[in-house]
């Protein structure tokens, strides 16, 4: 199968990660795989990936957030194009960026749809921000989320039926083996407690430092060391805060800000590290507490969703994230051996659930799901007589209704108008026949009908109440 993968950054983040490792498990099950990222001139992405990247350049300003999708956007849609977009079996976007550009060429005609995987979604205030939030998950063919929590999310707030398929880790990338890069770490003190994906808000850092100042007047040797943090957002003024709070705590000497690492740092900082902190206050999965896992590492976790969907008190202590209380106790817990993670038995079990090829498996069945549904789409088209139905509403908006069928014909007259009720009636009718008439021809109902109707059942209650309202068939085509 010919897969592309897009992706909105060639930086160490969550959504990257899950990019590159997916196409690594697609690749070693024998398909054809491409990323496409955008990156400015000279960028490369943080890890090679065992198939075709194809990085788009991005040009012109981006003073701000909006330049700066702006800029993604043309690049990315630029590089699909140039390479066939339309020619991929699957295309599948893993962010709201890449969700856009995909959108765009499914408008246009040049691709015939897309998936996206959420990883989370971000409340932004900007409108433009939040529409091409919105549309990158509204216009995909088939949603995905990493967690069953975000899958509940885009169910119950959007009225999406999202699918979820978890993240995994690579055992042979993390393990508690040690290499000659361990004695390289450069961190001095013990014990260490490391945090992964830099100074932000949603990551709660600025709690989790708060909680570091009481356990370091216990352990005056410990160390706080907060790695990573390439976000295309901008949490400047959050980091402002957090490091003149560490200076208000005099712990300069003791905090490590390493900002973006070389890919090849981390299986070491894991096991260098005596505990992992992931106290966010929101998360999509949290890729790094399975890394720190198979590390050999301990975790200490928010007991929050989706953490409480896969971790439990065998394989992570928990801590309340908005009582930094909780998370000292709980990183003392962990420290002190009062907390013991079952590195034997739970762990290993958790890993072995995990994996990226049990993710890609799921993937490429969904995959398959989607050109099958495709080609019978296709098929129906081209075997039966279709018609669309153009109609009017009493408010004067207007609708393009399909039926897999000319029965429509039997049923309204172009021209004329009918009562709300009996519109509706009629088109029941009529839909109902002209699905019957796929599953008499290819054994299965036309749910592209049943879509139709009950769109037009909705419609209609607007309308149920005015006496005299009344529905006009414009034309029958």
């Amino acid at each position: 199968m010919r897969v592309a993968l897009t992706t909105h950054s060639v930086n160490p983040r969550g959504g990257v990660v899950h990019t590159l490792e997916l196409a690594a498990a697609l690749v070693d099950d024998g398909h054809d795989v491409t990323i496409f990222a955008p990156a400015a001139p000279g960028e490369s992405l943080f890890r090679e990936p065992p198939c075709r990247v194809i990085l788009a350049t991005t040009e012109g300003s981006q003073q701000n957030t909006v330049a700066m999708v702006e800029a993604r956007l043309r690049a990315l849609k630029a590089s699909l194009r140039a390479c066939d977009a339309g020619g991929f079996a699957v295309l599948h976007a893993q962010d709201s960026i890449s969700g856009n550009a995909l959108a765009e060429l499914k408008e246009d005609g040049t691709i015939k749809g897309f998936i996206r995987t959420v990883h989370h979604l971000d409340h932004f205030d900007n409108p433009r921000l939040a529409a091409w939030q919105t549309r990158a998950w509204r216009d995909a063919d088939r949603v995905l989320c990493v967690s069953e929590m975000w899958t509940r999310v885009m169910h119950e707030k959007y009225g999406v039926d999202a699918t979820t398929v978890s993240n995994g880790v690579d055992l042979t990338r993390y393990s508690p083996q040690r290499t000659h890069q361990d004695k390289a770490s450069g961190i001095d003190g013990s014990p260490v407690v490391l945090a992964v994906g830099g100074i932000e808000a949603r990551k709660n850092t600025a709690a989790l430092l708060e909680a570091f100042a009481v356990l370091i007047q216990r352990r005056p040797e410990a160390r706080l060391v907060v790695a990573g943090g390439a976000s295309l957002l901008d949490h400047n003024a959050y980091a402002l805060a957090f490091m003149q709070r560490v200076a208000e705590l005099n712990l300069t000497h003791a905090v490590t800000v390493t900002g973006p690492l070389d890919d090849a740092a981390m299986p070491a900082l894991f096991r260098r590290a005596d505990v992992l902190a992931m106290v966010s206050l929101s998360e999509g999965f949290g890729l790094v507490v399975l890394e720190a896992l198979a590390s050999g590492t301990p975790v200490v976790a928010s007991n929050i969703a989706p953490f409480t969907e896969y971790l439990d008190d065998t394989t992570c202590c928990w801590a309340t994230p908005t009582d930094h209380e909780s998370i000292t106790n709980a990183l003392e817990q962990v420290i002190s051996g009062r907390h013991r993670t079952d590195f034997d038995n739970a762990v290993p079990a958790l890993l072995a659930r995990m994996s990226w090829q049990a993710s890609a498996k799921k993937h490429l069945d969904i995959y398959s799901g989607l050109l099958t549904s495709r080609a019978l789409k296709s098929l129906q088209e081209a075997a039966m007589p279709v018609m669309h139905f153009r109609i009017q509403w009493p408010d004067d908006s207007e609708d393009n209704c399909y039926s897999p069928s000319q029965v429509v014909s039997d049923f309204f007259t172009p021209g004329q108008d009918y009562p709300v009720d009996d519109f509706v009636s009629r088109a029941r009718e009529a839909l109902n026949i002209a699905s019957e008439r796929v599953r008499e021809k290819y054994g299965f109902a036309c749910s592209a009908a049943m879509d139709q109707l009950a769109k037009i059942e909705v419609d209609a209650e607007r309308f149920m109440d005015e006496p005299d309202a009344r529905v006009k068939v414009i034309a029958l085509v």
